[in-house]
């Protein structure tokens, strides 16, 4: 039987080896504690209408929000992109307004940038706003992550090792309170 916890990861940037994604697979790398399964269709996502959420939406946001609902919890790490959220992962949270996957799930938001503190507190309104289950805990803004993160998907700051595992445990808290 495994007892652990699904978490869904979504990098916010589109990049194929982005410092989001290789921190992503860093926090992979940190924990037994649960299984992660990174979303890899947030480009695939048409363009949010309501009109196309009437009654069946298009396939892809089908698929997107079931995987949603069947995690325990969401981990978040995004960069920050003209001092604001990245469009394709602003245009996949807009998908969930309307029919509630987030609302009331545990997610941890990681924004790791440059600066990443404009884009933090939008997407911090966003989720809250969807009623994502989020904490202070289970957030963290790493400035200059290029240079915490090596390509090997190892985190070499040790500073942000540390807030990362206050972070994983954080959210592991958070899962299981469920």
């Amino acid at each position: 039987m495994n007892d652990k916890k699904q978490v869904i990861a979504i990098s916010g940037s589109a990049r194929k080896n982005s410092a989001n994604l290789r921190l992503i697979r860093a926090i992979e790398q940190l924990t037994s504690k649960f299984d992660i399964t990174i979303f890899d269709g947030l480009t695939a996502l048409p363009h949010f209408n309501p009109d196309l959420d009437r009654h069946e939406p298009p396939d892809e946001v089908t698929r997107f929000r079931q995987t949603l609902r069947h995690a325990d919890g969401v981990l978040i790490c995004t960069p920050e992109y003209a001092m604001g959220v990245p469009g394709t992962l602003k245009n996949a949270l807009d998908w969930t307004v309307s029919s509630g996957e987030l609302s009331g799930k545990p997610v941890a938001l990681i924004t790791a940038s440059t600066s990443g503190r404009k884009a933090h507190e939008s997407l911090l309104l966003t989720l809250e706003t969807i009623e994502a289950k989020i904490v202070e805990e289970t957030q963290y803004v790493i400035p200059f992550i290029q240079v915490k993160v090596n390509a090997q998907s190892q985190i070499t700051d040790d500073e942000t090792m540390s807030e990362i595992q206050k972070l994983v445990s954080a959210f592991q808290e958070q899962m299981d309170g469920r």
